[in-house]
């Protein structure tokens, strides 16, 4: 009797007509089992690719590396830490870091979810950064500078009073020697648990960039994604320039509070550095390639 349905095995194989006992396998399992040991077994690295969150367009990350972190498909400009703009910035990435050895401490015995300290703790042990600020001193185009760049994968990159006093120990260094500053903002805003602590930045890295306005010395804000909260209230907003990459999410509050507060549907790109640059906040949006050449273009104007 001639079955209904059709062996899809054997047409697969090229076997269809022959009789089971004349077909002849195209896979022999030797072995029962898996035999394979857990050890030797070979997976896919992970971090080896990275997909657009924008055009969902994947590349390798040493692709998106050589790109400066910025999409080749729609140039979406994703999220990098300090080490990764001080590669782009310094030349042949020479600098000096300052001021490495300062730590945050619990004042407050502050506790959230957990305890602040153990959060500090659990941080300093998964990366190699000390705080949510890192200062260096360096050379672009040839132009000496001091450069702060916030990295957001330690606590948001929030601002607390180690940041706080980094930000005006790289003051005072730049009055000593007479250089220009640069800030890379990349934060959530004030550091809750740091409470008090964390407010009194806001006045004193504002107070001291007047120190640096009376010198007459440079001082460039670079608003990345996201900048908020009392970054923005404060010295983010503070520079003689004040520029951002393409895309940056920059206010105070966020779009989602702002919309429930107002009860009205936000215009589209609200916040966005286009957006902002619109309404008379920003001097000028510099994508990241230009970013070294267009900083050494403004160095030269403000030192000529």
């Amino acid at each position: 009797m001639v079955s209904p349905f059709e062996d899809f095995e054997s047409n697969l194989a090229g076997e269809e007509g022959k009789t089971p006992e004349t077909r002849t396998s195209w896979f022999k399992r030797l072995k029962k089992g898996i035999t394979t040991p857990s050890s030797e077994k070979k997976e896919t690295p992970e971090g080896l690719w990275s997909k657009c969150p924008e055009c969902n367009y994947i590349c390798t990350i040493n692709d998106l590396r050589e790109a400066l972190f910025v999409c080749p498909k729609c140039g979406y400009h994703h999220r990098i830490g300090s080490d990764e703009y001080y590669e782009i910035l310094f030349d042949d990435n020479q600098y000096t870091e300052l001021f490495d050895n300062i730590r945050s401490k619990d004042f407050l015995g502050f506790t959230d979810l957990k305890p602040y300290q153990k959060r500090l703790e659990e941080t300093w042990s998964k990366t190699d950064l000390t705080d949510s600020m890192r200062v260096a001193v360096g050379k672009i185009n040839g132009h000496e500078i001091v450069v702060a760049a916030m990295d957001f994968e330690f606590i948001g990159g929030s601002l607390g009073s180690v940041m706080g006093e980094k930000f005006s120990r790289a003051v005072d260094y730049c009055l000593e020697h007479k250089l220009p500053y640069l800030i890379i903002c990349k934060s959530g805003g004030a550091r809750m648990m740091e409470s008090a602590f964390s407010l009194m930045q806001l006045a004193k890295t504002s107070g001291k960039l007047s120190q640096l306005a009376d010198a007459r010395l440079p001082y460039i804000s670079l608003l990345t994604d996201p900048t908020f909260g009392g970054i923005s209230a404060s010295f983010g907003m503070l520079g003689d320039l004040n520029i951002a990459e393409p895309g940056a999410l920059i206010g105070f509050a966020g779009p989602r509070v702002i919309k429930e507060t107002i009860k009205k549907d936000l215009p589209p790109g609200f916040q966005r550095s286009e957006f902002i640059l619109e309404h008379g906040f920003l001097d000028f949006i510099v994508p990241r390639p230009d970013l070294k050449n267009k900083l050494g273009t403004v160095l030269t104007l403000f030192k000529n």
